[in-house]
């Protein structure tokens, strides 16, 4: 399995879109702090994944999520979301 995953930054409530193959293992490594482009922003939490048995169909919603429209359509599956 495949997944795109959004976690999001207790620390300025913004957004980080990556994908995987192994969604708790990264989980774990972006709450530790070894991934550079997240380190800054701890805590995170899971907000939203998808997953696919496809890579192919995963790395094109990454790049949806990532957008402006991909932006939009997250804020607007989590509103509910504390």
């Amino acid at each position: 399995m495949y997944y795109v995953y959004v976690l999001r930054s207790a620390k300025d409530q913004n957004f980080y879109v990556g994908k995987t193959s192994d969604l708790k293992k990264r989980f774990d490594e972006h709450c530790s702090g070894r991934v550079q482009s997240t380190k800054n922003r701890l805590p995170l939490e899971l907000v939203y994944y998808e997953a696919s048995r496809n890579s192919k169909d995963i790395h094109a919603r990454e790049l949806y999520l990532k957008s402006a429209w991909g932006k939009r359509y997250i804020k607007q599956r989590i509103k509910n979301d504390g």
